[in-house]
């Protein structure tokens, strides 16, 4: 009788290792990827915190662009922010949504986002997580619910064997949701620009590059500072109010002093996501040389860089603008791993 319950005791004890392993085996069996950071660029824990695997990575991918966040199913991460616009929006001023639905501001430049501390025009998601649950909750973007959301997914014979590959077995809840589409978006690096190239010295600013350097260092380094090309504040940077009213950070801080204050953009990429500013109001930008010359709008919350504008010549404006297009990332733009599967 004692052997044969040391049999079953140990019997037992060996079905409960083979299962761990078992767990431990399908985990082990993730790929990692490395996201390479040049030497240039700030030092980040991001990845230490948050690794990104293949099996990850290419989960997120396809639910960045899966229709069926939204509603409808017509409106993807990658409606609005499009690969061929550097993971902004090129083709229009404001954000579209479900049943043909406008937003109130332009998309933003989605790249280089670990380095952020929070997220939007106005800071209003604290962390890579409530940005995507807002989205996918505005009734004029997606509509739709987190729930609605795990249902569809859990309805498509393909995703849990993507889940399973990526977390070990095939529940799909929202916190694995949310890590894979984190693994892909963070993953999304802007750093193969010429500028990127002369930083590490692999190449050289022609003369009129050079020239829109210095006047770029000298003139707007102070608020898109280098190498991100923003310094993630919010500023007035006196735009007059539109018909959409949009008051900036202080819809969400309720705080006065915010008012008109929106997040700085980088300036990587920028001819790649026009229209500019947070509405989109500026086509070309030659408007926008225009308005820090002779548009700013004077009011308490103006940033004080700029209450007397910035004045540049014809000479100016051509030099700064070669310098800003070699904050272009072309590899980015056209990179296979990154577009839709």
């Amino acid at each position: 009788m004692k052997n044969t319950i040391t049999i079953f005791l140990f019997s037992t004890v060996l079905v409960c290792v083979l299962i761990i392993e078992s767990c431990r085996k399908d985990k082990l069996n993730t790929t990692p990827l490395t996201v390479a950071i040049p030497s240039h660029f700030p030092s980040t824990s991001f990845f230490q915190n948050n690794p990104v695997t293949i099996e990850g990575f290419e989960l997120g991918r396809r639910l960045f662009y899966e229709g069926r966040l939204s509603k409808d199913g017509t409106i993807s991460c990658g409606s609005c922010h499009q690969q061929v616009a550097a993971f902004g929006t090129y083709d229009h001023d404001l954000s579209h949504g479900i049943n043909g639905a406008h937003g109130t501001r332009n998309a933003m430049s989605m790249f280089n986002l670990v380095w952020q501390t929070s997220f939007g025009w106005d800071g209003r998601a604290a962390n890579l997580e409530n940005m995507y649950a807002a989205h996918i909750s505005n009734p004029i973007e997606m509509g739709e619910t987190i729930s609605n959301v795990l249902n569809k997914l859990n309805n498509d014979n393909r995703y849990p064997q993507q889940f399973k590959a990526a977390f070990g077995s095939t529940a799909i809840n929202q916190q694995r949701l949310f890590n894979a589409l984190t693994q892909f978006v963070s993953a999304v690096i802007s750093t193969s620009t010429k500028y990127d190239s002369v930083k590490q010295n692999l190449s050289s600013f022609t003369a009129s590059e050079q020239t829109g350097y210095t006047i770029f260092q000298t003139k707007c380094n102070s608020c898109h500072k280098e190498p991100l090309f923003t310094d993630g504040s919010y500023r007035n940077n006196g735009l007059p109010l539109t018909f959409l009213n949009d008051k900036g950070r202080m819809m969400l801080t309720n705080n006065k002093n915010d008012s008109l204050k929106f997040r700085v953009p980088t300036l990587r990429n920028l001819f790649k996501s026009y229209p500019f500013m947070h509405d989109g109001r500026y086509i070309s930008f030659i408007q926008v040389f225009d308005h820090y010359q002779s548009g700013i709008q004077q009011s308490a919350t103006l940033d004080p860089l700029l209450v007397a504008g910035i004045t540049l010549s014809a000479t100016e404006r051509t030099a700064l603008t070669d310098f800003l297009k070699t904050l272009t990332d072309h590899q980015l733009t056209t990179d296979t791993k990154f577009a839709a599967q």
